[in-house]
C-alpha cells in the first residue's frame, strides 16, 4: 500500500508493528524482508515519488573543513533516497576490513563477514548481480578485484509494485519523523511532519532508522536533545567517527602487460593491497583503479612528461613499438580512519521548515589519509616497475604535499559512520544487531552503522546488513 501523506495513512487504519523511517536502499530492503514474513510495517518517506526542490531543501547544511560537496547535492529525499543517482558499483568489504588493526585506532566490528555471508543470495537478487569472482594476484603485494558494475537499481522503482500490492507494508509519502520520544528504555513514539505541517505521533513496538549517513545522525541528535536523552541513553559517539572515501586522480602509467591487470569491460582495473603490505606501511585499506587509454595516447603522455620525468621517457622510448600497450590514469580511492572530531552536529541557528536543526558536518582529512595516498602509490609503482608490468609516475601535488586538488572527485558521496557498530557503547552507537545500545527497540539501518568504510563502495555491503537486520527484526517478532 502506498499513502501520498499521512491523512490517508490514518484513513486506511493500518496497525503497524515496525516503523521504518526512511525510503532509500536500506529502508526498502528491511520493509522488504519484513513484507516475506508478513510482518505488518510502516515505512515513511520524507519525499515523494518525484524529485522536488521543496523537498531537496530539507538537506540543506553547512560543512567546516575540508573543501566537501554540498550537502544537499550529495544525497537525494524521494523514494528510493539517494540509489537515485547511484552509480551501481558492487563490491563487499573484505573479511580483514572488520578486524581490529593495532595502527588504526577504534577499527574493528562486533561482527564479521560470515555474519552477512547467509544473505548474500538476497543481496546478489536485490541488486541484480552475480557473485563476485575470486581475486587474482597480480604483484606481491596486490591482487586484481572484480568492481561489478550493475544496472544500478533505483530502489524505489524497483519495489514500487511490490510496496504497492502488499498488504502488510504500508508506505507513507511526503512524510517525515522529525522527532523520536523516547524514556531511555524504549521509543514511545514518533512525531511527524506531512505536507508541511504537524500530523501528530504514531506507534509501534518497533523502530528502524534508514535516513541516511547523515541523517541518521540527525534525527538521534535532535531527538535525544529534545528527550534528555532518552533516545539515544549512551550518546557520547552519536554523530562521530563519520567517515568518506576520499578519491582523487593521483598518477600517470604506461602498461606493458595489460591482460595481468584484469581490466573490465571499459577498460578499468581495480587492484587491492594484501593484508601483509597495509600491515607494513601501516595505513588503512585502498584501492588503485587504472583508467586504461588506448596506445594512441601513449605519444601524447610521453612528450607530456618528457621533461618532467627523463627516466620514466628513456624507459619508454625503448619500450615503445615493442610491446607498450597502453597508458593509464592513477586513481586511488581509500578507506578513511574513523576519527571522533570528523561529526555530524546540528546547527544552532538554522532549522528546516518543520523546525529541525539543519546539519553542520566537521570533517578534515588526517595525517594518515595523507600517508595511505602517498605510501600506497609508491609501493603500487615500485611493485608494477618490478613485475615489469609498465611504470607509474606519481603526481607532482602528491609527491610533495600539497593541498589536496579541488577539481577532482574529492570523495565518493559515501556517508559512513555516525550511528557506528560496536561493543562499547563509549565508542559506538548501534550493537551487532543494529540496535542502538541500552534501548529495546531502536534500531539504525544503512552505511550510517559502518565501524570502518573498507576501500569499496558502500551500498552492497549496507544491504547485505539490512537484510540481516530485517532477519533479526522477522525472527524477534516471531518469538
Amino acid at each position: 500500500m502506498i499513502f501520498q501523506d499521512m491523512a490517508a495513512y490514518r484513513a486506511a487504519n493500518f496497525a503497524p508493528r515496525v516503523a521504518i523511517i526512511g525510503g532509500g536502499p536500506a529502508g526498502i530492503t528491511v520493509a522488504h524482508k519484513l513484507h516475506r514474513s508478513g510482518i505488518p510495517t510502516v515505512l515513511f518517506e520524507a519525499g515523494g515519488e518525484e524529485y522536488t526542490e521543496e523537498s531537496q531543501d530539507f538537506y540543506k547544511g553547512k560543512t567546516f573543513g575540508d573543501t566537501y560537496f554540498d550537502l544537499d547535492v550529495t544525497r537525494l529525499r524521494f523514494l528510493g533516497g539517494s540509489s537515485n543517482h547511484w552509480a551501481g558499483w558492487c563490491r563487499i568489504l573484505e573479511s580483514y576490513d572488520f578486524e581490529a588493526k593495532s595502527y588504526i585506532p577504534h577499527s574493528g566490528w562486533p561482527i564479521g563477514r560470515a555474519d552477512l555471508e547467509p544473505f548474500f543470495a538476497e543481496v546478489y537478487d536485490i541488486l541484480g548481480i552475480q557473485a563476485f569472482e575470486p581475486d587474482h594476484p597480480v604483484t606481491d603485494s596486490f591482487r586484481a578485484m572484480q568492481m561489478i558494475k550493475s544496472d544500478h537499481v533505483h530502489f524505489g522503482e524497483k519495489f514500487r509494485d511490490e510496496l504497492a500490492r502488499s498488504g502488510s507494508i504500508a508506505v507513507v509519502l511526503n512524510t517525515e519523523v522529525s522527532e523520536l520520544v523516547g524514556n531511555g528504555r524504549s521509543v514511545t513514539s514518533a512525531k511527524l511532519w506531512s505536507r508541511g505541517a504537524d500530523a501528530g505521533e504514531m506507534t509501534a513496538s518497533h523502530f528502524v532508522v534508514a535516513t541516511g549517513g547523515l541523517e541518521n545522525s540527525r534525527l538521534l541528535l535532535w531527538s535525544n536533545e529534545r528527550s534528555n536523552g532518552g533516545v539515544v541513553p549512551n550518546a557520547g559517539a552519536l554523530g562521530r567517527y563519520w567517515m568518506e572515501h576520499p578519491m582523487y586522480w593521483a598518477g600517470n602509467a604506461f602498461i606493458t602487460n595489460r591482460d595481468a591487470l584484469k581490466p573490465d569491460a571499459d577498460g578499468d582495473a581495480f587492484l587491492i593491497p594484501s593484508v601483509e603490505a597495509m600491515a607494513k606501511l601501516g595505513v588503512p585499506n585502498f584501492h588503485i583503479q587504472l583508467e586504461t587509454m588506448p596506445y594512441f595516447g601513449a605519444k601524447k603522455f610521453m612528450a607530456d612528461i618528457a621533461c618532467r620525468a627523463p627516466e620514466i621517457t628513456e624507459w619508454v622510448s625503448k619500450t615503445l613499438g615493442s610491446h607498450l600497450q597502453c597508458t593509464a590514469r592513477v586513481h586511488i580511492d581509500w578507506e578513511q580512519p574513523p576519527v571522533e572530531s570528523n561529526r555530524v552536529a546540528l546547527s544552532a541557528t538554522d532549522r528546516d521548515a518543520s523546525g529541525v536543526p539543519r546539519i553542520e558536518l566537521h570533517w578534515r582529512k588526517g595525517e594518515l589519509d595523507r600517508k595511505v595516498l602517498l605510501e600506497g602509490m609508491r609501493l603500487f609503482g615500485e611493485e608494477f616497475a618490478r613485475k615489469d608490468l609498465g611504470r607509474l609516475r606519481i603526481s607532482d601535488w602528491v609527491r610533495n604535499g600539497d593541498d589536496y586538488p579541488d577539481d577532482m572527485e574529492i570523495a565518493g558521496n559515501h556517508h559512513m559512520g555516525g550511528t557506528r557498530m560496536g561493543s562499547d557503547p563509549a565508542t559506538s552507537v548501534v550493537d551487532g544487531d543494529c540496535k542502538v545500545h541500552g534501548m529495546a527497540n531502536l534500531y539504525c539501518a544503512g552505511s550510517s552503522v559502518f565501524a570502518t568504510a573498507g576501500q569499496c563502495t558502500p551500498t552492497t555491503t549496507l544491504t547485505a546488513i539490512a537484510v540481516r537486520l530485517g532477519d533479526h527484526l522477522a525472527r524477534t517478532m516471531a518469538s
